[in-house]
């Protein structure tokens, strides 16, 4: 398979506002991919689209060659999906989040336990696994969400601005474990704002903004196609310096 991930001439429409506007991004196996664009931009829209939340009005989108539009059950249980929002269940506990998103799979509680010991392990959360959700820093909540999204062995996992909020020590912890999964062969789709973290971490980029594309590539090429110093200079060359709400 060249492509994991394949848009072509992707649109979606909300009434008369247009948030994804025509855009085409092919995303290879294994390698860490991702958006970056100020608020609005269409960023979350299209990884919404990607994991069957949002419907496609135009165009084509397949994972795994198979079309968002037939086939979202199949690609479900092969891909793994950590939003912005945190929605971990508030009356249960930390494992408890764990064991049952893994029903979700019909894995069995042998499984399921086995995968939430490694995964808790590999977030460094095993101390809280009895604590209650409203009881976890900001980091501990982010990181137990891309737990979950962890549970089924996901091929592909999908990443909406994944360090939000967090401090730089969070922050860079979370990039240690996205490394280690790239190295272990997980295709790894993300937004972000921040621009250090698209450079540590991500093989492509595409910017996108008003729902269009304006340019995709390595970060590092695209800084020295646009002759600017860095990343943040290029998002700004490339999307304005104004406000956005």
């Amino acid at each position: 398979m060249d492509f994991i991930i394949e848009a072509i001439n992707l649109v979606k429409k909300y009434g008369d506002l247009t948030a994804v506007n025509h855009i085409s991004f092919q995303v290879k196996p294994g390698e860490c991919f991702g958006f970056l664009g100020p608020n609005g931009a269409g960023k979350t829209t299209t990884m919404r689209m990607m994991y069957g939340f949002a419907p496609l009005t135009e165009g084509s989108l397949t994972l795994f060659g198979l079309s968002v539009q037939d086939n979202m059950r199949a690609i479900k249980k092969k891909i793994g999906i950590a939003p912005q929002e945190l929605s971990l269940d508030p009356d249960l506990t930390v494992i408890q989040n764990l064991l049952v998103y893994g029903n979700y799979f019909d894995l069995s509680h042998r499984e399921s336990r086995e995968r939430a010991n490694w995964l808790l392990a590999f977030f460094h959360l095993e101390d809280k696994e009895k604590s209650r959700i409203d009881l976890l820093s900001g980091g501990m909540k982010r990181r137990l969400l891309i737990a979950r999204a962890l549970i089924n062995r996901p091929e592909i996992l999908i990443l909406d601005e994944p360090t939000t909020g967090l401090d730089p020590q969070s922050r860079h912890a979370m990039w240690d474990r996205v490394r280690q999964l790239r190295s272990e062969g997980v295709t790894t789709v993300l937004t972000t704002h921040y621009m250090e973290e698209a450079e540590q971490l991500c093989d492509r980029i595409v910017i996108i903004d008003f729902g269009k594309i304006i340019d995709e590539g390595n970060p590092k090429e695209l800084v020295k196609k646009y002759e600017v110093t860095n990343l943040e200079a290029l998002f700004l060359k490339l999307t304005g310096k104004y406000l956005r709400d």
